[in-house]
């Protein structure tokens, strides 16, 4: 693994989140000028792998999924969106999953996948005071829900964390 210490991001505004993958060998960036980026660690040096673009807005958060499931990262936004990414055989990242449009209704702040065993399970939670879950079924596709209903407005706080082990 490279060695501790600072590197330059690339990225072009505020970096927000920084995860490690399982194995402590690959590394997500997000940030305000709403790209992803994925670094190898591997080597004694750090190495830019890809700029995953998408989201329309600022990116607050980034997380691995267990690799059981292969190489797959998901981004939550200020766009209201979470988007799944997946690392192909050939290195390449591509786009696997993006929420509706009408999931959410405010920023997505936070974002954490469940523990294996449970398959592919990612939590969300949103600005707009719902959480919900990404899951991917057994025939290839993505299903959301939401986990909970809107909280009163009388008693409305905003939703900023999820958590869960990976």
């Amino acid at each position: 693994m490279a060695a501790a210490g600072t590197f330059e991001s690339g990225h072009v505004d505020m970096v927000h989140d920084a995860q490690l993958d399982y194995y402590g060998k690959r590394l997500a960036t997000c940030s305000s000028d709403r790209v992803v980026k994925v670094f190898d660690l591997s080597g004694e040096q750090r190495t830019h792998i890809a700029d995953l673009k998408g989201h329309e807005g600022p990116v607050w958060q980034v997380c691995w999924a267990h690799p059981r499931y292969g190489a797959i990262l998901a981004s939550a936004s200020f766009d209201h969106r979470i988007i799944l990414w997946r690392e192909g055989p050939d290195g390449q990242w591509s786009q696997v999953y993006k929420t509706p449009s009408t999931l959410h209704t405010a920023s997505v702040n936070s974002i954490a996948f469940a523990p294996q065993e449970l398959g592919l399970l990612l939590a969300c939670a949103s600005s707009d005071g719902t959480v919900s879950i990404v899951e991917h079924k057994p025939d290839g596709t993505w299903e959301t829900s939401k986990a909970r209903t809107r909280v009163p407005q009388q008693q409305h706080t905003n939703t900023t964390a999820a958590t869960g082990s990976g």
